[in-house]
């Protein structure tokens, strides 16, 4: 029983993520702009939840650091784009992101915190300044908010499901379904790659 409510709320949430997509600042206002925004890219969707599914399987304090350093980097990475600092290559790492998080978690590869957030940190650098990019007419400061929030519950929601599925499961299960998840992960990243 707990695993079909498991399953239902995952397709909910990942089926009805995109109908919030690039609402117009000028309708909505800037902050509901940016909360859909994240919302609006399979890349940035898989990534945010591969984050919540990648700390939930290493768990303690990776729990809150990994998500935590994300949040925080892809703001910095947001900062640069606001002052015009280039960054190399920012959706091909985007893409990479995707892939490598996905493995990550494929693999359950269990690193330190500390280099987890660095790594984590590095990809989110990217989204942050790809996020910045499309602002268009939105107000930067409300939008960057807005995307914050958005992306802090995507991590939430990972760990939710990465949480639930132990304690539904089993711990080796939902491992093993976790994992599965983190390969459906990178194998849609390198379609969206080769798509691109």
């Amino acid at each position: 029983m707990f695993k079909r409510y498991a399953i239902a709320a995952a397709i909910l949430a990942a089926s009805s993520a995109p109908a919030f997509a690039h609402l117009d600042p000028a309708h909505h206002g800037s902050f509901m702009a940016g909360v859909s925004h994240p919302l609006f890219g399979l890349d940035h969707i898989l990534v945010m939840v591969a984050v919540g599914l990648w700390a939930a399987m290493i768990g303690g304090r990776a729990l809150w650091v990994v998500p935590a350093a994300f949040v925080g980097t892809m703001a910095f990475g947001y900062g640069l784009s606001l002052f015009a600092v280039p960054l190399p290559f920012v959706e091909p790492v985007i893409l990479a992101s995707v892939v490598a998080l996905g493995l990550l978690v494929a693999a359950a590869v269990k690193l330190p915190v500390g280099i987890g957030a660095v790594l984590v940190g590095l990809f989110a650098m990217f989204h942050g300044h790809a996020h910045g990019g499309e602002l268009g007419l939105a107000s930067a400061l409300p939008f960057g908010i807005g995307f914050a929030i958005a992306t802090a519950f995507l991590h939430a929601a990972g760990i939710g499901i990465g949480l639930t599925l132990g304690a539904g499961l089993g711990e080796i299960r939902g491992r093993i379904v976790v994992r599965i998840l983190g390969g459906i992960t990178a194998a849609a990243g390198l379609v969206l790659a080769f798509n691109s």
